[in-house]
């Protein structure tokens, strides 16, 4: 777990961020979302650092992490991919979508692909129902989108 730390920077950060609620473990949420873009998932051992850094036990981080979908407990691709599939948008071919991309990248729902450049995973919601069907690829959103828009997409990734 030697090489699991946070830099004196990100140090900084979590203090400033604990320093915004009224009880410091309510930066819990960004924490992780912080680890996680560093270490790309949350691993055991990224978890209990956070547990540390937060003065938190591991149960209570843990606990966080696997509530929310948000949070790769697994190794994940580092384009991840997410197909909404909710009513707006499977009525507007997110299912079709969702499919195709699976095809075309040989991958399953919260797979990854063997070169570790794209992850899957059909999601419920992401809140744009007016702009169905969409996808994400990592914190990039795409709107009304046809399969030809994801392809380009996915390209543009490489």
């Amino acid at each position: 777990m030697t090489d699991i730390q946070f830099s004196a920077e990100e140090l900084d950060q979590i203090t400033h961020l604990k320093a915004k609620y009224p009880e410091p473990k309510a930066a819990l949420m960004p924490v992780l979302w912080m680890a996680q873009k560093k270490w790309g998932w949350l691993s055991e051992d990224v978890m209990r650092h956070v547990g540390e850094v937060m003065q938190l036990p591991y149960a209570h981080v843990q606990g966080v992490a696997s509530f929310y979908t948000m949070y790769f407990k697994k190794p994940m691709g580092r384009n991840h991919v997410q197909v909404c599939t909710n009513v707006s948008c499977m009525l507007k071919g997110g299912m079709d979508i969702y499919r195709q991309v699976s095809e075309q990248l040989g991958i399953g729902n919260n797979q990854a692909t063997p070169d570790g450049k794209y992850s899957l995973e059909e999601v419920e919601c992401m809140g744009a129902c007016g702009g169905a069907p969409m996808i994400a690829i990592n914190e990039t959103f795409y709107e009304n989108v046809d399969m030809a828009q994801v392809r380009s997409a996915l390209e543009a990734c490489k």
